[in-house]
C-alpha cells in the first residue's frame, strides 16, 4: 500500500486584502494555513478562519524558524507596499530551505528583484485580476475561469446559441478548437464526461478545458 499522502500546509505572510484573501480561500478549500502579520488588528480579523494566525515580524529571521517555516509547502509572501521588506523576507525564506516561494509584486522591476532573490512564483494581483476584469467584461458567455497555466485555462461558459440542438461531434469543439468538454451542468443535473453524441441544449453551461485562445474564438 502507497503511503497516504500528506495535506498541503500553507503559510501567508501578510495579510493585506490579498493575503487575507488568499488565506481564506485556500482555508475554505480545506487545507492547513498559517497566516501571520506584524499588525494585531489583522490577525485578530482571521484567527477563526485558518489554522493559525500569529502576529510577528516577518523582518526577524528567528522569529521565521521558530514558525518551522521550511517545513511548509508553500509560503506566499502577500507584504504590500513594502517592497524592501518583501524582499528581505524572501531572501530569509529562501536562505531556511523553503520549497516554493510564491511572492507577491507592485511592479514589474519589484518581481524582477524577487525573482533573483530566489521567489518561484511572482504574482501581480492588481495587474492580474484587472486582465480578468477585462476577459469577463468582453466575454458575455463566460461564468467562471481558472487559469491551469499561461495558456491554459478550464473554463464554465453557456453554449452558445449555434451549438443548441447539435451533439458534441457535429459541434467539432475538440476538432476544430481543440476543447474537451469536461462535463454539462444543465440546471440541477450534471452531466459528467458526456460522450459525443450528447445533443446540447439551450442553457446548458459547459465545463470544458482548453488554450486560452481557442477558447475565446469558441465563445465568440
Amino acid at each position: 500500500m502507497g503511503r497516504e499522502q500528506k495535506m498541503k500546509q500553507f503559510a501567508v505572510i501578510g495579510l493585506g486584502r490579498f493575503g487575507s484573501s488568499v488565506a481564506r480561500t485556500l482555508a475554505r478549500m480545506g487545507y492547513e494555513v498559517l497566516a501571520m502579520d506584524a499588525d494585531a488588528e489583522r490577525v485578530n480579523n482571521i484567527t477563526e478562519e485558518v489554522t493559525y494566525a500569529v502576529q510577528v515580524d516577518a523582518m526577524e529571521e528567528e522569529a521565521l524558524k521558530s514558525l518551522g517555516l521550511r517545513n511548509f509547502d508553500v509560503v506566499v509572501v502577500a507584504i504590500g507596499q513594502e517592497v524592501k521588506a518583501s524582499i528581505l523576507v524572501t531572501v530569509i525564506l529562501k536562505e531556511m530551505g523553503v520549497p516554493k516561494i510564491v511572492a507577491k509584486a507592485n511592479d514589474e522591476l519589484h518581481g524582477k528583484v524577487l525573482q533573483r532573490v530566489g521567489a518561484d512564483v511572482v504574482v501581480f494581483p492588481e495587474r492580474d485580476m484587472g486582465v480578468r476584469l477585462a476577459h469577463a467584461l468582453v466575454s458575455r458567455n463566460i461564468l467562471d475561469q481558472i487559469h491551469l497555466s499561461p495558456d491554459y485555462s478550464i473554463v464554465e461558459v453557456v453554449a452558445p446559441a449555434r451549438f443548441v440542438g447539435k451533439t458534441l461531434e457535429e459541434s467539432a469543439l475538440r476538432k476544430k478548437y481543440g476543447i474537451t468538454v469536461l462535463a454539462i451542468r444543465r440546471g440541477e443535473e450534471i452531466v459528467v464526461s458526456p460522450g459525443a453524441r450528447q445533443v446540447l441544449q439551450e442553457g446548458d453551461v459547459l465545463v470544458a478545458i482548453g488554450r486560452d485562445d481557442r477558447l475565446k474564438e469558441f465563445e465568440e
